[in-house]
């Protein structure tokens, strides 16, 4: 009887029309599952973050930088030390949250490096980008301060988009 429920076929309509909804409830999160949406953590961006009740913006961005730099998420238990809470406090979100794993040695899956923070020899070890660019990168960082994404990136340095479609996937801000 639950799917004739029109307060639940609302939520639904709103879920599938807004890939940035921010559920306002376990029930939605429930909703969304049954939806097939999942967030996978070590890709989650902040927006994906912040669609899930009780997490802040502080939290979100602490866990988008983590992953940034590396870190991979393997258990709720791992989130739930990277943000300094209780690991109760996460667990009604578990059923939402996908925890991929990915070799960062593989080939297949290119290892994402942050312009914000990578030094000039990590960034000349990407493809498509040569130690004269990845030179401009930094300064330009230094200068004036951190890229905001992809797009502020190639507005700031006059990238071509062919180069930026490229350096897409081994950049993660």
């Amino acid at each position: 009887m639950k799917w004739f429920n029109p307060d639940r076929q609302r939520i639904r309509a709103k879920i599938l029309s807004d890939p940035y909804y921010r559920f306002q409830s376990l029930e939605e999160v429930a909703i969304a599952i049954e939806l097939g949406i999942h967030i996978d953590v070590n890709y989650a961006s902040i927006d994906d973050w912040l669609r899930l009740p009780g997490i802040s913006i502080h939290q979100a961005r602490t866990l988008v930088e983590l992953t940034g730099m590396g870190i991979q998420f393997l258990c709720i238990e791992d989130l739930a030390a990277a943000i300094n809470v209780p690991v109760q406090r996460l667990k009604p979100l578990q059923p939402i949250l996908y925890f991929s794993y990915s070799d960062t040695e593989s080939l297949l899956t290119p290892q994402r490096i942050n312009p914000n923070t990578a030094s000039v020899e990590q960034l000349a070890q990407i493809p498509f980008l040569d130690d004269s660019l990845a030179q401009i990168i930094v300064q330009n960082r230094q200068e004036n301060g951190a890229y905001h994404n992809l797009a502020d990136l190639q507005r700031r340095l006059a990238l071509n988009s062919q180069l930026i479609s490229q350096l897409m996937y081994y950049l993660q801000f």
